[in-house]
């Protein structure tokens, strides 16, 4: 008998979480009936396997995956829904910022007839506004640039119905973001409005640096705006230019004398064109080194370990 819901949770190096991580998933599990617990470790430096082994020999719902190494965030989850039995698989964070308490929410809109329910924040306690704007501006960015709807303020803590989840078992991209693919499968989505909890303990995962790149990988993902705005900004640099060789010729006839001929009109002309080229040529790196990493046809992600489960999944991991 295959379970009814599955909870994924990606892991990495959380032994300071899981002990209350478990204890809170374990109450909510005991009011879910037939239900399995899907924890997968990416990769993590800790005692965190050892701790999901430990989990497994305790508690027959857990299972567990271990990574061969970190392949990054969105990977460890699309390895979790790889393995999935249930018919609503549940995905959040191991940090806690996710709180398992609004799981039972999650499904009774799932049993209303929705197909994706997103939890959606409306407030990110104990973080600070150099942290909350950038993640502001980015989504309302995103939604505007996007070719499908991407609701603002929603991480990976879902609900997703087995019919999602099958279809983005399908998807074979490897710069992959969760949150948009399952925008884009359609079906009836909803979302429930929570407030964010701080990190329960240890060091946040998700650093500018990683961010900025989940960032980029999302505008690129669903947007060809980037592309359109680097000829837009060649136009633009080529009216300019046509502009300024007006006026050039203007005033080297009205004022030969006038030092905005010399020689600063033309180094700031060559800083301005230079800037647009390189501008152009890294937004056209960015999608060529995708094409580059689809191309290359590596798997998504490689398997050290799997326990827990009763019989082997089938799994596509290309």
């Amino acid at each position: 008998m295959f379970p009814t819901y599955s909870l994924v949770v990606p892991i990495y190096n959380e032994e300071n979480s899981l002990p209350e991580l478990y204890r809170r998933l374990s109450a909510v599990m005991a009011q879910l009936g037939e239900v399995e617990l899907i924890l997968v470790n990416d990769g993590s430096r800790d005692r965190s396997l050892q701790m999901l082994r430990e989990l497994n020999e305790k508690d027959p719902r857990v299972c567990y995956i271990s990574l061969a190494r970190n392949f990054g965030h969105q990977i460890a989850v699309t390895a979790g829904l790889n393995f999935v039995r249930g018919q609503a698989i549940v995905v959040l964070d191991a940090d806690l910022q996710d709180p398992p308490e609004l799981i039972p929410s999650l499904i009774e809109k799932w049993q209303e007839g929705y197909q994706v329910v997103y939890a959606q924040r409306t407030r990110r306690r104990q973080e600070g506004w150099l942290k909350r704007l950038p993640a502001y501006l980015f989504y309302r960015l995103l939604r505007r640039l996007a070719d499908i709807e991407i609701p603002t303020d929603t991480g990976d803590f879902c609900l997703m119905d087995r019919k999602v989840v099958d279809a983005l078992n399908t998807m074979p991209e490897r710069n992959r973001y969760i949150r948009g693919l399952r925008s884009w499968v359609g079906w009836r989505q909803t979302s429930i409005r929570f407030e964010r909890d701080p990190r329960f303990a240890g060091e946040v995962k998700y650093t500018f640096s990683k961010s900025m790149a989940l960032a980029i990988n999302a505008l690129v993902s669903f947007s060809i705006v980037p592309l359109r705005m680097a000829t837009f900004i060649g136009l633009l640099a080529a009216a300019v230019a046509i502009l300024m060789a007006i006026l050039v010729l203007y005033w080297r006839i009205v004022a030969p004398t006038s030092p905005i001929t010399g020689f600063a009109s033309i180094l700031i002309a060559i800083f301005f064109l230079g800037a647009v080229q390189l501008v152009s040529i890294g937004i056209l790196g960015e999608y060529i080194g995708r094409i580059y990493e689809e191309v290359k046809g590596r798997p998504l992600y490689l398997l050290s370990e799997v326990g827990g489960f009763a019989q082997s999944p089938s799994v596509d991991r290309d």
